[in-house]
């Protein structure tokens, strides 16, 4: 069977092949008859299914992150693509091309490691620059931070993408360093290049991506910081200050605490890491999202519901006919939450609580 990736899908389409199952779940329809919703993946994209007939029977067959064969027919559903499965089995891991399934940094990761090594080997505080060699030298820590992705579904969202976020975000500082001098440009990289760190303890990443008991209970920022600590106490000498400048960047660099922020910045240092951070994500981000738009001669992306916008794109034949198609209004905000807000990279996912009290605000 010839693989049909998710992004040649096209309304009406017959569909015969094999995907990776994301999540999958049992529900119960009005009439009282269960269904099942699915959501496929491969390496180019996700899609929806739904399973109405023999639901318990085929239910059965498969858990979530196994591979199915499916077959059934695709619809274009309240605007969104859609498979109705007709039938499906499950299919051992020995008979696909993994390559096929997990989205991948078009980017190599040898050459970004040894972009890695090379923007370490810059440093110019040893106590930083031991700090870095320590983590490159850790073989566990590396065999997950050179694939990690570097979030669930909103930003970098591919093997790779961890490490590809950091590099960026370490090439910005080098980029805005000079324009703001004097800055600690050591501090900067090394708080680049480890602040999501945890993330390779909070996210399992073999099938498709989702979050650990660990990152579901603690987050990536603790964990992240609990990860320098243990680095940092088997390095003689290493300043207690720098320590707690690099740790306070850890903690800040979400923002807010709306966004999942234990502290807000409040280092030039830890301000500037927590706009970069925020500028690559939404910058790679958006991207994905025009990226993943079906071929149309409209200069518009579809409505993003986090950004809560739609995007401007250039036409594949660059004609002003395409001018004329303007994209429905906006929908109307539905919560009281800032626009464009990624839930996912500033920690909702792990702290539900948007608003504090009062006599909670971190003040000084």
């Amino acid at each position: 069977m010839s693989k049909l990736f998710v992004s040649a899908i096209k309304d009406r389409d017959p569909v015969d092949s094999v995907f990776l199952v994301k999540d999958k779940i049992a529900a119960m329809a009005k009439n009282g008859k269960p269904y099942m919703t699915l959501r496929l993946m491969d390496k180019s994209g996700e899609v929806e299914a739904r399973v109405w007939d023999n639901v318990d029977q085929l239910g059965a067959m498969f858990d979530k992150d196994d591979f199915i064969a499916v077959r059934g027919k695709a619809t274009v559903y309240l605007g969104k693509m859609q498979l109705v499965v007709a039938e499906l089995k499950r299919v051992p891991e020995n008979a696909v091309e993994l390559a096929d399934f997990l989205p991948t940094t078009a980017r190599d990761i040898a050459e970004m490691e040894a972009e890695l090594a090379a923007v370490v080997a810059t440093l110019a505080d040893r106590y930083l620059s031991q700090l870095m060699k320590a983590f490159l030298a850790d073989s566990d820590f590396m065999s997950g931070y050179r694939v990690a992705p570097a979030a669930k579904g909103m930003h970098h969202v591919y093997l790779g993408g961890l490490l590809e976020h950091s590099l960026a975000v370490a090439k910005l500082v080098d980029t805005i360093t000079p324009l703001y001098a004097p800055l600690n440009r050591d501090l900067l990289i090394v708080g680049a290049l480890l602040h999501d760190i945890g993330k390779v303890r909070e996210m399992v990443y073999l099938r498709s991506f989702d979050y650990t008991d660990e990152g579901k209970l603690i987050g990536h920022i603790t964990i992240g910081v609990e990860m320098i600590q243990e680095k940092i106490i088997a390095i003689p000498g290493f300043p207690p200050e720098t320590a707690i400048l690099l740790k306070h960047m850890m903690l800040s660099h979400h923002g807010q605490y709306e966004y999942g922020s234990p502290k807000r910045p409040k280092t030039i240092e830890a301000t500037i890491l927590n706009y970069l951070d925020d500028l690559d994500a939404k910058i790679n981000g958006i991207r994905t999202h025009i990226g993943k738009e079906p071929e149309s001669q409209s200069r518009w992306s579809s409505y993003h519901k986090l950004y809560d916008r739609y995007f401007y794109k250039d036409s594949p034949d660059n004609g002003q006919e395409a001018l004329a198609v303007a994209p429905e209004p906006e929908p109307e905000p539905v919560r009281n939450t800032p626009p464009a807000v990624d839930r996912e990279k500033k920690g909702f996912h792990n702290n539900p609580f948007t608003k504090l009290n009062n006599e909670n605000l971190d003040l000084f």
